[in-house]
C-alpha cells in the first residue's frame, strides 16, 4: 500500500491509460483488425503477392535488395533506441539538475525526485522494449532473406515439383 502512495493518483491514472492503450492497440493490431481492411492486413496481402512473384523470378537480386532496403528502417530505430536509453541513464545520474530544470517550466507540476526517477525508469523500460522489438524485426528480415535465397529455381515451380503457395506462405 505504501508503494501506491509514492505516485499521485493522476500519475497512476496516466500509467494505466498509457499501458491500457498499448495493450489494446497490440490486441487490435494482432486480432481485431483481421476481419477489416487494416494497414496490417493489406500489407500482409502485398507481402504474400510479392513472395508469389519471387517464385517466378530466377535472378532474385531485386528481392534481396528490397529485403535489405526494408531492413534498414528497424536497424535505424534499434540504434536510436540504444542512444535514447544511454541518454536516459545519463539523465538518471543528474536527476537533481534535471528536476530543477523541469520545475522552471511554467506549466510543469512540481514533482518529487523519486517520482521523477520512476518516470525516467518507465521510459527506459519502454525504450528497452522498443530496442528488442526492432532487433527482432531485423532478425525476421534475415529469415525472409534466407527463404528467398533457399527458394528453388522457377523451373521447379513450373514443373510442379515445388509449390509456389507453400513458399509464399512461409515468407509472408
Amino acid at each position: 500500500m505504501q508503494m501506491l502512495s509514492i505516485l499521485p493518483w493522476l500519475d497512476w491514472f496516466a500509467v494505466l491509460v498509457f499501458f491500457g492503450a498499448w495493450v489494446g492497440y497490440a490486441w487490435f493490431a494482432g486480432h481485431g483488425s483481421a476481419s477489416r481492411k487494416s494497414l496490417l492486413a493489406i500489407t500482409n496481402r502485398y507481402r504474400h503477392a510479392w513472395m508469389l512473384q519471387t517464385t517466378f523470378r530466377d535472378p532474385r537480386m531485386l528481392d534481396g535488395l528490397i529485403t535489405q532496403n526494408l531492413s534498414q528502417t528497424p536497424a535505424f530505430f534499434s540504434s536510436t533506441s540504444i542512444i535514447i536509453i544511454g541518454g536516459l541513464f545519463a539523465l538518471l545520474g543528474t536527476t537533481n539538475k534535471a528536476a530543477e530544470l523541469v520545475g522552471e517550466i511554467p506549466f510543469a507540476q512540481p514533482t518529487p525526485l523519486l517520482v521523477f526517477e520512476l518516470k525516467i525508469l518507465v521510459l527506459v523500460g519502454i525504450f528497452v522494449y522498443a530496442f528488442f522489438r526492432f532487433s527482432w524485426s531485423m532478425r525476421q528480415y534475415t529469415f525472409v532473406a534466407l527463404i528467398i535465397g533457399s527458394m528453388p529455381p522457377p523451373e521447379s515451380f513450373a514443373s510442379g515439383e515445388s509449390d509456389r503457395e507453400h513458399y509464399a506462405q512461409r515468407a509472408g
